[in-house]
């Protein structure tokens, strides 16, 4: 994040607020699946955000800016924290995130921070960084799903952390824990997908009337991820439809893969995508970053092909297990901390010669044949 940037952001946002009749304001989503969408969001949704998102976690006040403030959720620290009278502190600004956060804190009262689960991974790992993470009265923590066990360790470490749901096109998070905020209405379609109602919907799509059309629809917003509601009426996040991977013939949900091998005791980091395979019509590929990973390379202590097969395995059915694995020094991220999904699509064709796991049957009798 260019820091000059996000004062301008600052700048332009105080000026919008205070504006008696601004234009809406356009942000452009992540790309992380392809091309970005220009999103246009109306003052009125980004306030009505702002005071549903206060009453949710009970307080207001200064933010720390540790994400870009291009995309919606740095958009929303901006847009929080001058509505609640106060210049936010850029990150960009301090040479540590225990530095910037003294600096957020200084001025007294309730202080807030929003993370993607990389960056909370990561400050947890710091003895300073964790401190000072714990001194904000709340953490929103959104961009992805979030590992028990990293939600597990951020509280141990006595940090306040409220997982989030919601895009761009309902000015961020707009699903606390599973409940909707005050304002919005959560409902599946038949076919499990998310649907989104509300004061935070955004107006439609800059220069894309036909993606406007398909996507709102009768005052819903219609996600691209599926979903299922509990019994006590709370939302849990599936993952993207693109994310159940259709191989040999079984429904496999990527994202219950990749938290399977998050599980493992040497395995720090990990991602999980269906890439297209002649034989399996899409094969699962684990990207895997291990615990003290080198620079470059899979390193000793990274676990083989055959031992994250067993590791889902024993939990999991069988053909949910990974047919090939990357090893990764670090995961490919975007600029909001979301993965990169489209760059770990061509590591796995780079890597496509590598060993994978159990051909099919009619596959193994074929090849037997030959030799």
């Amino acid at each position: 994040m260019d820091y000059r940037g996000a004062r301008d952001v600052v700048r332009q946002v105080s000026a919008w607020l205070a504006a008696t009749d601004p234009e809406p304001w356009v942000v452009e989503t992540s790309g992380s699946t392809g091309r970005p969408k220009r999103v246009v969001l109306s003052r009125q949704a980004m306030l009505a955000s702002a005071d549903a998102s206060a009453a949710r976690v009970g307080g207001a006040g200064r933010w720390l800016l540790a994400v870009p403030a291009s995309f919606v959720a740095g958009l929303n620290v901006v847009v929080r924290s001058l509505y609640a009278g106060h210049e936010p502190v850029l990150l960009e600004e301090h040479p540590s995130f225990a530095a910037a956060a003294e600096a957020t804190l200084a001025g007294g009262g309730d202080c807030f921070v929003s993370l993607v689960p990389t960056q909370l991974h990561r400050l947890l790992d710091d003895r300073a960084d964790a401190a000072a993470l714990a001194r904000f009265h709340t953490l929103l923590l959104g961009g992805g799903p979030i590992d028990p066990a990293l939600r597990a360790r951020a509280e141990a470490a006595g940090v306040t952390v409220v997982a989030t749901y919601g895009s761009a096109e309902t000015c961020g998070g707009c699903v606390y824990d599973g409940v909707p905020l005050d304002g919005v209405r959560v409902g599946l379609a038949d076919d499990g997908r998310i649907r989104l109602a509300g004061t935070t919907l955004f107006e439609r799509y800059d220069g894309d009337p036909d993606l406007t059309a398909s996507s709102l629809v009768d005052g819903w917003f219609l996600t691209s991820d599926a979903g299922r509601l509990t019994e006590a009426g709370a939302l849990q996040v599936l993952g993207r439809l693109d994310d159940v991977v259709v191989t040999g013939g079984l429904n496999v949900p990527a994202p219950a893969v990749a938290a399977r091998l998050r599980a493992h005791p040497a395995v720090d980091q990990a991602e999980v995508l269906g890439i297209p395979d002649d034989e399996w019509g899409h094969r699962l590929v684990a990207f895997v970053v291990a615990v003290d990973a080198p620079a470059e390379g899979a390193g000793t202590g990274a676990p083989t092909l055959a031992e994250l097969r067993e590791w889902v395995g024993a939990e999991r059915p069988r053909a949910w297990a990974p047919r090939q694995v990357v090893h990764l020094a670090q995961l490919p991220l975007l600029g909001n901390g979301k993965p990169d999904r489209l760059r770990l699509r061509a590591l796995a064709e780079e890597h496509a010669d590598e060993p994978v796991g159990e051909r099919s049957p009619q596959r193994t009798r074929a090849e037997g044949a030959r030799g």
